[in-house]
């Protein structure tokens, strides 16, 4: 790595030159840098505007599960089947499919020799049980914190082999020539105050962009606050996007931001709905509606199941109630005999045929209590606050089989890349972070180590740095707050563009956030250094959200086929169309072929 400066208006921007660079230190960020490393690669770092923040440490739901190939039992599997799997719920292209059947093994064995906790038998094999939009068994578990424990495996695995983690960096525009990559403005958030308000240079040959979904788009989240991703960064750049009108929407505490799927349906808890007044009523007395509920995950008009998500819709946002789930006693009328086959013969199998919910719930999940419990929420004696939250993003940036975007040199992977497909299993988003921040770091370790062009880089730089140093200069004179802009756009969001979608609506917000984006700093004002992060988030934020309209808005004028609704930036607006995707590769499984083919390339 080389460390420069360049001059910029008198005031010397700090300049890092390096090979690789990966931004995000989630599960996919910290993967790819570590493969980076196992594959010989050393002049890499990471970049982070937080190290302990993101979906990845700090959220659970799909974040618990881990969806790959079956190693347990007698039911037969294999990658062709699993590919199908995935391929075949629709919005998901084949070759993405078939490559994350084929790694799931691999990267799911690095995570269990590393350390992270996955449950086996006493014979060593790793069973599985049935996830959303699933009927096998392939999903695994190492509690509610699954993707805590990913993450913290995965950390100590890169700092152990000194890979540097630029800290409290926050990155906000990506160096673009001739649809390539050249580098990234960044701001170092402890050097706001400052004379260049901490703008920072990243010339670079490859960047891996690991940075989540675009959190920011919606007000009802269960993303963490230190959540928002930078979607639009990435657009703004010219790359394309897929498939961004295809969002998760589930159930979710709110007081402290957590899914309420799995076992917390499972056990059949109480739902209590209380008016202005304090008067309590029970709403809903299908018992077996609400144990799928707890697998039937998220919500999906398909399934008669998610008539728990609108009831509870309808409760808060129509009638202005607030809603809680009550594990302290069984809903009335509750009699396991009377129960439908399927949650009576689960709850048996897991000896949960208790007096109450909550026991029920120790009985198959104590951390699921524990989990609330350190955050403050007692479900033995307290009601959980809920509402229906948006909680994974199923699209983002467009990229090939190597997780490369359309922009050369800009990999993404994690949420932030759109792999996921329309209705994927529970627990796939995370297998698809590791195995596409794989495939990245070994497609990046078969190129060889060009020489970065600083003079092209220079040019580019001098005047991307130039214009972030105006704009902000510009927003301390004043305005309206970052955060009164994020709140007004978040809510509409929330209330126009979640689960409940307006159609007649959808139009003029796409416009609104246009117009704002492209004179954002002329409008919006700080009225301290402090802030300046937040005029870069808030308008990522505005240039995410008018992307999606612009697929959501596309999706809803047909529906053909297996496709996919691909959306990108041209001449200053969202262009989104329609198309089919790739089908499963047809491939040659000859062994000696195979093995002549690898031999050429041995990093595969």
């Amino acid at each position: 790595m080389i460390e420069t400066s360049l001059g910029i208006n008198g005031l010397c921007i700090p300049v890092h030159t390096l090979d690789t660079l990966v931004i995000g230190t989630g599960c996919a960020g910290y993967n790819a840098a570590d493969w980076l490393y196992d594959l010989g690669r050393r002049d890499i770092a990471i970049l982070t505007d937080g190290k302990s923040n993101g979906t990845s440490r700090n959220t659970g739901s799909d974040k618990q599960t881990y969806y790959k190939l079956s190693f347990a039992g007698d039911a037969p599997d294999s990658v062709p089947q699993m590919a199908r799997s995935l391929f075949e719920r629709g919005g998901m292209h084949g070759d993405h499919a078939l490559i994350q059947a084929a790694c799931s093994a691999r990267c799911f064995f690095k995570l269990a020799n590393l350390g992270v906790p996955f449950p086996t038998n006493q014979c060593g094999e790793y069973v599985g049980y049935q996830t959303d939009h699933d009927q096998t068994a392939r999903a695994t578990s190492a509690g509610p914190l699954t993707s805590k424990y990913m993450t913290e495996r995965l950390e100590q695995s890169v700092l152990g082999k000194g890979i540097r983690l630029f800290d409290q960096m926050l990155a906000v525009q990506f160096l673009v020539r001739d649809n390539t990559l050249l580098g990234v403005l960044a701001l170092d958030l402890t050097q706001l105050e400052n004379s260049h308000f901490g703008l920072t240079l990243f010339c670079v040959n490859h960047i891996v962009m690991a940075t989540g979904g675009p959190a920011g788009a919606y007000h009802r989240v269960v993303y963490p606050h230190s959540q928002v991703g930078m979607t639009g960064m990435a657009l703004a750049a010219g790359a394309r996007a897929e498939n961004l009108m295809d969002w998760q929407y589930g159930l979710a505490s709110t007081k402290f931001r957590w899914n309420v799927s799995g076992t917390y349906q499972q056990v059949i808890p109480r739902y209590i709905s209380i008016d202005q007044t304090g008067r309590e009523r029970e709403f809903i007395r299908d018992h077996d509606m609400i144990f799928l509920k707890g697998y039937e995950w998220p919500y999906d008009p398909r399934k008669q199941s998610s008539m728990v998500d609108r009831l509870v819709y309808s409760e808060i946002h129509e009638h202005g109630r607030r809603v809680f789930l009550d594990y302290r006693s069984d809903p009335a009328g509750l009699e396991f005999s009377k129960l439908g086959d399927e949650a009576r013969d689960y709850l048996t199998r897991s000896g949960a045929l208790l007096a109450t919910p909550i026991a029920r719930l120790e009985r198959m999940n104590p951390q699921a209590i524990a989990l609330y419990l350190n955050n403050g929420i007692d479900l033995h004696h307290e009601m959980l606050e809920i509402d229906v939250c948006a909680q994974h993003c199923n699209g983002g940036v467009a990229v090939d089989a190597h997780w490369q975007s359309s922009v050369r040199g800009l990999y993404v992977a994690g949420e932030a890349a759109g792999t996921f497909g329309a209705y994927r299993p529970g627990g796939s988003a995370l297998n698809a972070a590791q195995v596409g921040s794989m495939r990245a770091a070994q497609h990046i370790a078969r190129q060889a180590y060009p020489e970065p062009d600083r003079d092209l880089f220079r040019d580019i730089a001098t005047r991307a740095a130039g214009q972030a140093l105006a704009n902000i200069q510009t927003a301390l004179e004043g305005g309206e707050s970052p955060d009164a802009i994020k709140t007004r756009h978040q809510k509409e969001f929330s209330a126009q563009c979640a689960h409940m979608r307006q159609p007649d609506k959808l139009p003029g917000m796409y416009q609104s956030r246009l117009d704002l984006a492209a004179n954002f700093f002329d409008h919006c004002g700080v009225t301290s250094r402090q802030e300046i992060p937040a005029l870069f988030l808030m308008r990522d934020m505005l240039i995410a959200q008018a992307a999606m309209l612009s697929a959501v808005i596309k999706a809803a004028e047909d529906s053909i086929g297996n496709t996919v609704i691909q959306t990108q930036l041209q001449s200053g607006k969202f262009i989104s169309g329609r198309l089919p995707v790739r089908p499963i590769p047809e491939r040659d499984l000859w062994f000696e072929t195979v093995w002549a083919d690898f031999r050429k390339d041995e990093s595969i």
